[in-house]
């Protein structure tokens, strides 16, 4: 039984079985369990996806093979985006833009805390937060150490997957922009700004001196 199935998968050559198993596992599959799985060496893994990439793309093909998060997946082509965003349609898990504001800040500052990213943005961040630790775009990576001990955020690998990035190291670099203290950021929905301390101070800052 065994020597047919064996017999069958070499009829259908590596790359098309790496091509059923990157489409059945969904989510990017690190290079050491692809490995694994195909019963191979690593770097074997990694000729194997590229040649399943340019095989993809010389069929014209409607998927390719993308790095993502350390490891690999089988995703749509950018050029089909206009028509396969009509799926989310039914569910709109869409960002708005106060939150998306939010998890750009997390992204780049990581790891931060709420009152500073409140310090950032001039206005209180309960709702984005929970909404994207909702959406497991973000998670919590300890607490600071410092008065209160507040807890620290980063993102997660699920953000990697979801902007298509194979680690942090491929955000695109910030422009040197001198700050101007005293402009807050666009309000969060219904959310208040956050209110400065009776000294003058950040609500941040407020907030250690109660505890």
């Amino acid at each position: 039984m065994k020597e047919n199935e064996a017999g069958r998968q070499a009829e259908l050559g590596r790359e098309a079985t790496l091509e059923a198993v990157l489409f059945a596992a969904g989510n990017p599959l690190p290079l050491a369990s692809l490995a694994a799985i195909m019963d191979c060496e690593e770097p074997d893994v990694v000729e194997l996806a590229r040649d399943l990439q340019a095989k993809l793309t010389s069929e014209g093909s409607g998927l390719t093979v993308q790095r993502v998060a350390g490891g690999y997946q089988l995703v749509t082509r950018p050029e089909t985006y206009a028509t396969v965003e009509r799926l989310s349609q039914v569910t709109d898990r869409h960002l708005s833009a106060p939150t998306m504001e939010t998890l750009s800040i997390i992204a780049f500052k990581q790891p931060i805390t709420k009152p500073e990213i409140e310090q950032l943005r001039g206005v209180r961040v309960e709702r984005a937060l929970a909404k994207l630790l909702e959406l497991d775009l973000i998670c919590e990576l300890g607490r600071k150490q410092v008065i209160g001990r507040p807890i620290l955020y980063g993102t997660t690998a699920t953000f990697l997957r979801c902007f298509g990035l194979d680690s942090l190291d491929d955000l695109p670099q910030l422009p040197d922009v001198p700050e101007q203290p005293g402009q807050p950021g666009q309000a969060d929905g219904p959310e208040e700004p956050a209110e400065p301390s009776p000294g003058g101070g950040s609500a941040q800052h407020e907030n250690e001196q109660h505890e």
